[in-house]
């Protein structure tokens, strides 16, 4: 397994959290085997505001931020602590990489948030920050928020962003759920991969809206693959280090960095 300390995860549908998929059991995997952290820090696409926000909420109530699902979905809690404390923390770095920056005391979990940490640590005793995306800012914003919180790849902390390389749920029900991954998905994916693992290509990604295959098919609004930029903004190298679909247009794609 990697010695990653910050993770892009694509969550999926809500469901992820108990379906039988390959990206569930990577997960499972994952979670057992990466270096115990003292906190994790998410960068959830479910939260959006007009400048980056942390939550500072010590006992965040678990969100279930989506309708039209099975009852016991609704069920499931994820009681992990907060950290006012490590919230000030990444404040504080924000602050002085010169990035305007919030307190929220009252946010919970969204499910960008609790979905895939009950699959990687579902013992919930690891605090937790959540950080918001950007809608109306742009890739390089927020990879520049990422370069800011780089000084804690050293300090035990894990940085997810949360959100998916492919997110178009226009497209649901109009691909065979158990068939292959749709080619405009796959395309894009590939490409993503492509760019994601030379530094040299990664001006491409911060202009994928123009460059990339497929982009607005594949992302529709930009909330899900802003948390992508951030966590990029950590490291100096990109590693996907699982690769797989579900419902034939989600890539369920997880990418590493140091």
């Amino acid at each position: 397994m990697p010695d990653s300390q910050a993770l892009f995860i694509s969550h999926g549908a809500p469901t992820y959290v108990y379906d039988d998929v390959p990206a569930r059991d990577f997960l499972c995997g994952l979670g057992k085997n990466l270096p115990r952290p003292d906190a994790i820090l998410c960068v959830t696409a479910h939260w959006e505001t007009d400048i980056p926000t942390l939550s500072a909420t010590p006992a965040p109530k678990t969100v279930h931020d989506f309708g039209g699902f099975a009852p016991d979905l609704y069920q499931i809690e994820y009681s992990a602590p907060g950290s006012p404390n490590v919230a000030q923390q990444v404040a504080t770095a924000l602050d002085t990489g010169g990035i305007e920056v919030a307190i929220d005391g009252a946010r919970g979990f969204d499910h960008g948030t609790w979905v895939p940490l009950a699959i990687m640590y579902p013992d919930a005793d690891i605090p937790v920050v959540q950080l918001s995306v950007q809608p109306g800012s742009n890739p390089e914003t927020h990879f520049k928020t990422g370069r800011a919180l780089s000084t804690f790849m050293d300090r035990n902390m894990l940085i997810i962003g949360s959100g998916g390389i492919t997110h178009n749920l226009r497209e649901f029900g109009k691909t065979p759920i158990d068939g292959p991954l749709a080619i405009e998905a796959k395309t894009f994916a590939d490409w993503w991969h492509k760019k994601a693992s030379d530094q040299s290509s990664w001006r491409d990604l911060m202009d994928y809206r123009e460059r990339a295959p497929h982009a607005e098919w594949n992302h529709p609004t930009c909330e899900h693959i802003l948390p992508f930029f951030t966590v990029l903004g950590t490291g100096n190298h990109a590693t996907r280090l699982h690769s797989s679909d579900t419902y034939g247009m989600l890539a369920m794609d997880v990418y590493g960095f140091h």
